[in-house]
């Protein structure tokens, strides 16, 4: 006797029939499909290979007593952690990394929130045109050189600058914040702003653009007003960027700019003005201590890295995808 054979039922009015999955296709077939992509990618791959990831096996001068003439990555002998020992007893190091640190905390209160107070003003703008004009002027600044950006301070706050001017014209004494170490680190945060505020704000625009305008038309239907829809519509929506950009930010607390601080160092001093980079230059580049200067940058490698790390945890705890997301 046959087993009895179950018919399936027929497919009701309304049913959607099932996704069928297609294979992935073959490495080939990407290939011939995604070629323009990966031609216009191609040149920055070659950047970023020939002038990042392959030179960061030359930090492996910083474990040997490294003679670039004689014996080069080859023939230098081993040293260990020798450098390092060195570095941690040496208090220039310890003066510029105090120096960073104090810069970059200062900066992340008072320098992070203008990109995006900047571009929350923008958006609220109304008429596309002055907007599209404040756009431009704001952003044009980050196109200036850190020569340029110092020689515009310069005339603005220096000694014989306009400011200086109009306070002898008035009886009082002039200002010269170019060189009061006192007031450096006010003095590279200002400048960094007005440079840099701009290009940041574009990121911000670019995310507010993607907040749907419908739920602020629905909240204001509710009876929330301008400054409620800004905390439970906007700066929601807007979250992720601002915590992929601060950790961001955290990574690279130990890089802030070596061009800016080795302009203005010969005027306040280095005992305000000595940061990483410019530590790396005059105490392993000038004096041509390769292996020192390359422990120097390895340390402060591992240390962004180890805060990008943290930040990105902490961005996991509140929720948030950070940088890479949890396996």
């Amino acid at each position: 006797m046959s087993a009895p054979t179950i018919e399936s039922p027929a497919r009701k009015a309304g049913d959607t029939p099932k996704r069928t999955v297609k294979p992935k296709a073959h490495w080939r077939e990407r290939l011939r499909r995604d070629w323009p992509l990966l031609l216009m990618a191609a040149p920055m791959m070659i950047l970023v290979w020939g002038f990042w990831w392959i030179p960061t096996l030359g930090n492996v001068v910083a474990f040997q007593d490294y003679k670039p003439f004689t014996g080069g990555i080859l023939g230098s002998r081993l040293v260990g952690f020798t450098h390092f020992q060195v570095l941690f007893s040496d208090p220039e190091f310890t003066r510029a990394m105090l120096n960073t640190l104090g810069i970059t905390a200062f900066q992340l209160v008072f320098y992070f929130p203008v990109p995006i107070a900047l571009a929350l003003l923008m958006h609220s703008i109304a008429s596309e045109r002055l907007r599209s004009m404040l756009q431009s002027v704001v952003y044009l600044p980050y196109f200036f050189s850190w020569v340029l950006v110092i020689a515009i301070f310069q005339q603005m706050l220096g000694g014989a600058g306009l400011l200086s001017q109009i306070l002898r014209a008035n009886g009082f004494d002039g200002v010269d914040w170019m060189t009061d170490p006192d007031t450096f680190i006010l003095l590279v945060t200002s400048q960094a702003i007005w440079k840099e505020a701009g290009f940041g704000a574009i990121i911000f625009l670019a995310a507010l653009a993607a907040i749907d305008p419908n739920q602020y038309e629905a909240a204001a239907v509710d009876g929330a007003g301008r400054w409620r829809r800004l905390w439970h519509i906007t700066l929601p929506g807007i979250r992720p960027v601002i915590v992929l950009l601060l950790i961001l930010r955290l990574g690279d607390a130990l890089n802030v700019g070596f061009e800016q601080f080795f302009l203005q160092r010969s005027a306040v001093g280095s005992q305000a003005s000595e940061v990483f980079d410019t530590f790396v230059y005059y105490s392993g580049i000038r004096t041509g201590d390769f292996d020192y200067g390359a422990a120097a940058g390895l340390f402060k490698g591992v240390v962004g890295l180890v805060l990008i790390l943290a930040a990105n945890k902490f961005a996991h705890m509140l929720g948030e995808r950070g940088v890479y997301s949890k396996s």
